[in-house]
């Protein structure tokens, strides 16, 4: 499981740094050859995929059940985990080829993700959780500000994902499942990353409220033209998406 700290120093949301030096989002967004991925003092791979690539764009469902390894090739899309062998490339770059910093650089200037259990900052405001991710980027900042303000761009989100404005201003750890899921979704994608990654979001939601969450989820990330890796056991929403994966069918070590 994925987590981010309780507690964290924020730089200024308008913070300079270095370029990052990705190059322009080119198909494809996401390429892996022959990439294995073996945990520490373990005796076999958890990972072996021969070929993967996923084009600017597109929205991908990808499945499998508890344990063939979505959580971990999530890392590894997302530069958290680096592969035993081979190579993962994420927006042109090989993430195995840049140091720590430098992949952290990477992932907040271009990615965003939702994790399974949401991970707000439950004593921040429901809009500075959303505005995270532009505090930790200039670049993700600058995207967000457009001709207005950061500000104005996480307002934006949480209109569009139908959060009351009324809840806004209170801290993110009062707020219900279904609520907290809509505040993880408009962090994700202010700034318009060029990658999304969901970590089962839909898992503790009921239909209705699932349903829901994926018309906001589908449509803002096809408005901006991000590419979305969506991990789910649910293949009942398999036809919501662009591409389906079976990461079993993937996986050569799941059959070993």
């Amino acid at each position: 499981m994925w987590s981010l700290p309780q507690h964290v120093a924020f730089p200024p949301v308008d913070a300079e740094r270095p370029s990052t030096g990705v190059r322009p989002v080119e198909a494809p967004v996401i390429s892996l050859k022959q990439v294995r991925f073996r945990w520490p003092r373990a005796a076999a791979d958890c990972l072996d995929i021969e070929a993967l690539q996923i084009a600017a764009g597109t929205t991908v469902f990808l499945h499998g059940p508890s344990g063939c390894g979505k959580s971990t090739l999530l890392g590894l899309l997302s530069g958290v985990l680096v592969a035993t062998q081979g190579t993962v490339e994420v927006l042109g770059r090989n993430w195995a080829a840049l140091p720590a910093s430098r992949r952290d650089a990477v992932r907040a200037d271009h990615l965003g993700v939702i994790f399974q259990q949401f991970n707000l900052l439950p004593y921040l405001s429901v809009i500075d959780n959303v505005l995270l991710p532009c505090r930790f980027s200039a670049a993700r900042a600058g995207r967000a500000a457009g001709e207005g303000s950061a500000t104005d761009a996480a307002q934006a989100l949480l209109g569009q994902v139908e959060l009351p404005e009324s809840l806004w201003r209170r801290p993110a750890g009062e707020l219900s499942v279904g609520q907290q899921q809509r505040v993880a979704a408009a962090r994700a994608l202010i700034g318009a990353p060029a990658l999304v990654i969901a970590d089962e979001p839909t898992s503790a939601l009921d239909a209705a409220l699932r349903d829901a969450f994926m018309d906001l989820l589908l449509g803002a990330c096809r408005a901006r033209g991000s590419t979305l890796v969506f991990v789910s056991h649910d293949e009942r929403l398999a036809a919501r998406f662009d591409q389906q994966l079976s990461l079993p069918a993937l996986n050569r070590a799941v059959s070993r």
